[in-house]
């Protein structure tokens, strides 16, 4: 067994053993909008619930070097709203692209050939292409990690007001992960499917 001390070694090595070690991991297609109206769209992989009551999730957005906040955050914190999409094979590749280092007056939305559809309780546009989306306002906004005056990222907490699946996904209130067929991130360049699935029951 190898022990190491986080302190004794760089950023990026702590991030590596972070990236490879939690496996498989959701990955939360996020679209914003600025407040000069561009649609901005980019996937995270620090994604998970937070509570059921009410519905929560968080999206950690790691900050550019100098602690300078990326589009998501930027726009999630100045409109308090945002779109989360749950990937899946369908439109995988689509997700990719967007992960482009562009300008903020440009959409990632529109280099990617996705189409924008109007949300129902916030004013940010979700993806046609996602068979989940879940419209968030923003709960809370925690700069995280680095030091005051240069956090390491922005933990955005988005309470959910809507929900939209896909009708073959869903019955009796719960969602067919086999149909959805989601993707996940593991380390580098690399993604994983569902694969196999298997039960235990829990303990009473």
């Amino acid at each position: 067994m190898k022990t190491i001390d986080p302190a004794s070694q760089s950023v990026q090595d702590n991030y590596k053993l972070l990236i490879g070690s939690i496996v498989p991991r959701p990955i939360a297609f996020v679209t914003t909008r600025s407040s000069e109206g561009v649609l901005n769209a980019a996937p995270f992989s620090f994604f998970n619930i937070v509570t059921a009551n009410p519905p929560m999730v968080a999206v950690s957005v790691q900050r550019k070097p100098g602690g300078v906040q990326k589009d998501t955050a930027r726009n999630a914190v100045s409109a308090g709203e945002f779109v989360v999409h749950i990937s899946d094979e369908s439109y995988v590749e689509a997700i990719n692209v967007t992960a482009a280092n562009l300008p903020a007056e440009e959409s990632e939305v529109v280099l990617a050939g996705l189409t924008p559809v109007a949300s129902q309780a916030i004013s940010v546009p979700g993806v046609a292409e996602a068979r989940i989306r879940m419209e968030c306002v923003l709960e809370q906004a925690l700069p995280l990690g680095g030091s005051a005056e240069s956090p390491a990222c922005d933990l955005l907490i988005g309470r959910v007001v809507r929900f939209h699946i896909d009708e073959a996904l869903y019955e009796n209130g719960r969602i067919d992960a086999k149909a959805l067929k989601p993707v996940s991130r593991l380390a580098g360049s690399d993604y994983a499917k569902l694969g196999e699935q298997f039960s235990i029951e829990r303990p009473i």
